[in-house]
């Protein structure tokens, strides 16, 4: 019977129960002299750590314990945790108050505290510990039809959990299947270098831009002469720009270079007219 008392402690700690939680740090901070009190509000556990001295509310080994006992119990809508402490005193039963009014005249230290989440699975586990830990409690005065319909209670809690479970898992899988089916990485296609104009095949390119853009513009002349189709007349558009940017690459220490930066201007215009024709 011990045993379940000390699992209805847990169980009832667990559930969010102040009464259960203070209980269970009482018990494992006795060994350092610590005693607490709680009280829950506003959304966070105020905590009250008394002691006889300062040695033993020790800031940094304090937290750190009441954290890890408090995440092992995981109390249910309990995050916020804010550690008080002070010298222990006389029993006050507006202790809250007390320190809110003067926390500098009543306290030590104040910290406050974030508590883990449990993951899914251990939340379920001991939700399914919970459940099954009744069977042990069931009161020997129960009638075994009681008892009975108990056992089935649990059962069928454990069942919806299960089916719960399975709907998830289900969901997850279909979700993760479609998100990979519909929405997949690309193949990506092999990069093709675009093939250069045809004009550039009948013209010599020798490494000078100057030379080769007069070579190209000659082209360009004599095709415009004879062009009639659009097809023709883009031909000469694209000669023309192709001898423009290559007046443009002209070096400034070319002997030439003010010829060509007048005759990359006028390359151009002679682009946008071949192009008029085009349309």
């Amino acid at each position: 019977m011990i045993v379940n008392a000390v699992n209805d402690i847990y169980k009832q700690a667990h559930q969010g129960s102040v009464a259960a939680i203070i209980q269970i740090l009482n018990d494992k901070l006795a060994d350092s002299g610590v005693r607490t009190r709680a009280i829950f509000a506003n959304g966070v556990l105020q905590l009250l750590c008394e002691a006889a001295t300062s040695d033993q509310l020790d800031r940094a080994a304090l937290t750190e314990r009441v954290r890890k006992i408090l995440e092992s119990i995981s109390p249910r809508h309990i995050r916020r945790v804010n550690i008080n402490s002070r010298i222990v005193r006389e029993q006050q039963l507006l202790w809250f108050e007390e320190i809110n009014r003067d926390p500098d005249g009543q306290l030590l230290w104040s910290q406050e505290i974030l508590l883990k989440r449990p993951n899914f699975i251990r939340g379920m586990l001991q939700d399914l510990r919970e459940a099954f830990s009744d069977r042990d409690d069931l009161p020997r005065t129960l009638s075994p039809q009681a008892v009975r319909e108990k056992r089935q209670f649990t059962k069928g809690i454990f069942g919806g959990i299960v089916i719960s479970a399975g709907i998830l898992l289900t969901g997850w899988g279909v979700y993760a299947w479609s998100q990979g089916k519909f929405f997949a990485t690309p193949r990506m296609q092999p990069q093709v270098s675009p093939k250069p104009p045809q004009w550039t095949a009948n013209v010599k390119q020798d490494g000078d831009s100057f030379a080769t853009a007069v070579r190209v513009a000659e082209q360009a002349a004599n095709s415009a002469k004879e062009a009639k189709t659009p097809v023709q007349w883009q031909q000469v558009a694209e000669m023309w720009g192709g001898a423009s940017r290559l007046m443009s690459q002209v070096p400034d220490n070319h002997p030439r270079a003010d010829v060509a930066r007048n005759r990359a201007d006028l390359y151009r215009k002679n682009q946008q007219i071949a192009l008029k024709n085009v349309k």
